[in-house]
């Protein structure tokens, strides 16, 4: 006789634990966040230029993730192109301007979670940040 823990794939001395603690977190996850609110904010962070490039942070690639919590902050997981750049704090002045300052307002406030893996490389550039790196003079 087979349990539901087999029957799931789970084994272990957890498995049942992990099942119920799953499905008390899906019924309780908020619901969707607006995603016109998701495409503002991306927007918004087109503003943001990384100082040493002199591309936005999106279409470098170094915005790896993009939420609002329900206390209306905004949660950026995003990266450097170097673990060394001296330049986070300026980085982080010109988010709180572009997306909690007077003009713009999208959110209460901000947190950005840096993330270091996966680590970033050219391939995370979109096609417009490519285009704009050619027009600065980069052979990409």
């Amino acid at each position: 006789m087979t349990s539901s823990i087999e029957d799931s794939g789970r084994v272990g001395r957890g498995a049942a634990d992990l099942d119920a603690v799953t499905e008390t977190a899906a019924a309780a996850a908020p619901a969707a966040v607006d995603t016109q609110l998701i495409e503002d904010l991306e927007e918004a962070l087109k503003d943001v230029v990384d100082p040493e490039l002199g591309i936005n942070i999106v279409d470098l690639g170094l915005v790896y993730d993009l939420s609002v919590d329900p206390d209306n902050t905004a949660i950026i997981d995003m990266t450097l192109t170097s673990a060394a750049c001296p330049l986070t704090d300026m980085i982080e002045d010109q988010v709180a301007a572009a997306l909690t300052g007077p003009e713009s307002g999208l959110v209460d406030d901000f947190r950005i979670n840096w993330v270091w893996l996966p680590p970033w490389g050219p391939e995370r550039i979109t096609e417009d940040g490519r285009d704009q790196m050619r027009a600065l003079g980069f052979n990409i």
